[in-house]
């Protein structure tokens, strides 16, 4: 007999005497109440996290996303509306911008694959009017358009909207983190400000 086996069989030995072990209830919510109304409660959610959220009607959308930009340059993807970037200074992320030059842009426009009510998270699968992710990691401000039928009210909920084989990025409010003194610093991993404007 090896000494694993020796240590195997008196933790059996040990174990024997023992009640097997009850199945845990997993019976929990996995969708809000139909009263909850997801937009108001994400929009909640999203700026306990320091995320400024602007909701707004599909015809006032570009005044809504022009007031974000105030005056920045932002990179965006090719795909993006073009409604959405009248009159603003842009760049387009095709051919895919350099490192330095994603680094030079004051901030990055796109759309979102779904936002959660529960949490206040945005996901992005870089999917359409999403662009690739690093475009959403370096620039220091991300204004993110959320369309109301795209917020879900669990993480349940999203997960089943979501294809797990595509890159996602799950973003609850400005990049940040805490040191070891547990002091709050933004803008370490991501964008130090997060713009969410919800279209109702």
């Amino acid at each position: 007999m090896t000494a694993r086996d020796e240590i195997l069989t008196r933790v059996r030995t040990a174990l024997a005497d023992r009640p097997p072990t009850l199945s845990t209830p997993r019976e929990y919510a996995r969708e809000l109440p139909g009263d909850v109304d997801i937009v108001a409660l994400f929009a909640e959610r999203a700026a306990e996290y320091r995320a400024t959220v602007t909701i707004t009607d599909p015809e006032a959308l570009p005044e809504a996303v022009a007031r974000a930009a105030d005056g920045r340059r932002l990179a965006v993807p090719a795909d993006l509306p073009p409604a959405w970037i009248a009159g603003l200074d842009t760049v387009t992320d095709d051919p895919p911008l350099r490192t330095d030059e994603l680094d030079g842009v004051d901030g990055v426009l796109t759309g979102a694959a779904v936002a959660i009510a529960l949490t206040g998270t945005v996901i992005l699968d870089a999917g359409v009017a999403q662009g690739r992710r690093a475009l959403t990691l370096l620039p220091d401000r991300h204004i993110c358009v959320v369309t109301s039928d795209q917020i879900v009210g669990t993480v349940a909920e999203a997960l089943r909207r979501l294809d797990p084989g595509r890159p996602q990025t799950w973003i609850s409010g400005p990049s940040a983190t805490s040191d070891i003194e547990l002091n709050r610093v933004e803008g370490v991993h991501g964008p130090r400000t997060l713009n969410l404007i919800v279209v109702k």
